[in-house]
């Protein structure tokens, strides 16, 4: 049979079971995922011919796919976000980003050198790999398609999360890559990394993102108003204004995530109100939901053809605290102090889903420079992919339906109410 012809056939197949599986399956706790790493994983036991689904062998492959398909979905997290900016509206997704974030890469750093035996740039790469919450696999903890509906805190806090957090890892990838290629000593890499690698590039992808947003905003919602031309309903607009902001902000050595998702949320909250969101995002959503297919495919494939053959009792050990302890326990101590229910802060501690995005900054990191364990470090974060995909996977429904139950009417926000924007109480009022 032909591999090729067959390929098109799995595809278009799995991709017309997304059609209807997300609602089928939206009752009950069980993901989609799941059930596509299962089929990959049967379909690559067969004597089919598919490609090679190894990332360690197809590293372009996998890193280009996931590349793909994490800035599809930040540009509709983006888009899908009704509260606008503000330090004190978005301190949990701040906090998450920035105390648990470095929490999480420092433990994780420190169990793959001290539990793993990696030397340290091999254990930072894998810590800066697993530390984003994922943007591409956790839809069922995050707020619905763009409308005027309240928010309630945990979906916002976690779809922020994602949408920032996937560009606020890059740093420590290029640290890993640094301390690979320059050795251990600070006085080789330390000032560079700080002043180009974490300050330059995000600060110029938030730059890039924002002013590229406007220009965009001007451009679909302000000049049609003008009849400077005509108005577009097209959704495919969203997929074209991600190829351009990613490719300029990167062609300037920005983090294209990070502008991706800025410029979303920009356009977003240029026209609140406008019905034309919805297009943008169920056309991103459409296209993420083929992606996804492929990836969750190769995923599976990639567990049957031995991605975790490497895998020792230690690594799963690794996997099994970080996705059940270290990142729960982090993001609480991140979101101390901050007014937001207890019950609430962890379930968004616990939730920090791990997929497509450590997949991109695995691959990322081995195409730069040359580190050691690399079949282990993918055996860590394969088996950290598969078992976030099916604790959270199964836990998701249940755990937000019933948040859902017990939250009172006031626990929810309306997005410009700043007085409520943390989607609890008010400053100075005690979180139950």
């Amino acid at each position: 049979m032909d591999a090729y012809l067959i390929s098109f056939v799995v595809i278009g197949a799995a991709a017309l079971a997304m059609t209807w599986l997300p609602t089928w399956l939206k009752e009950v706790p069980f993901s989609y995922t799941i059930l596509f790493v299962a089929v990959g994983y049967l379909l690559y036991k067969l004597p089919l011919g598919l490609p090679e689904p190894d990332p360690l062998r197809e590293n372009e492959l996998a890193l280009r796919l996931s590349e793909l398909c994490v800035i599809v979905t930040l540009m509709g997290t983006g888009i899908k976000i009704n509260r606008r900016f503000s330090f004190y509206s978005w301190l949990v997704p701040l906090r998450l980003v920035s105390w648990t974030m470095l929490l999480c890469i420092g433990v994780l750093a420190w169990m793959g050198w001290e539990f793993l035996g990696f030397p340290v740039a091999s254990a930072v790469l894998l810590a800066a790999a697993l530390a984003p919450t994922d943007p591409v696999l956790a839809s069922d903890v995050q707020v619905g398609p763009p409308s005027q509906e309240v928010e309630d805190a945990p979906r916002f806090s976690l779809t922020a999360e994602a949408g920032l957090n996937d560009g606020m890892a890059f740093p420590f990838t290029w640290l890993a890559v640094a301390l690979a290629t320059k050795g251990l000593a600070p006085e080789n890499w330390l000032t560079h990394w700080l002043s180009y690698d974490l300050l330059y590039r995000i600060g110029l992808g938030v730059a890039v993102g924002y002013l590229l947003g406007r220009g965009l905003s001007f451009l679909l919602f302000e000049l049609p108003k003008k009849g400077k031309i005509p108005k577009t309903n097209d959704g495919f607009v969203a997929i074209s204004a991600t190829l351009l902001v990613y490719g300029l902000t990167e062609m300037v050595h920005g983090y294209g995530f990070i502008a991706v998702f800025v410029a979303g949320l920009t356009i977003k909250n240029q026209e609140k109100d406008e019905k034309y969101h919805r297009e943008l995002h169920d056309f991103t959503d459409q296209i993420e939901r083929l992606l996804v297919v492929v990836v969750l495919i190769l995923v599976g494939g990639s567990i049957a053809r031995g991605l975790l053959d490497a895998l020792t009792w230690q690594g799963a050990l690794v996997s099994l605290g970080f996705v059940l302890v270290v990142r729960p326990l982090a993001g609480y101590i991140g979101l101390l102090g901050v007014p937001v229910r207890t019950r609430e802060k962890w379930a968004i501690s616990f939730f920090g889903i791990r997929g497509i995005g450590s997949i991109f900054y695995l691959a990322f990191g081995l195409s730069e420079a040359s580190f050691e364990n690399p079949q282990e470090m993918w055996a860590v974060v394969g088996f950290t992919i598969l078992l976030s995909i099916f604790v959270h996977g199964v836990l998701a429904t249940p755990v937000m339906r019933h948040l859902d139950r017990t939250r009172k009417p006031h626990h929810f926000i309306e997005p410009d109410k700043a007085s409520q924007d943390l989607g609890e109480k008010k400053p100075g009022e005690a979180a139950a």
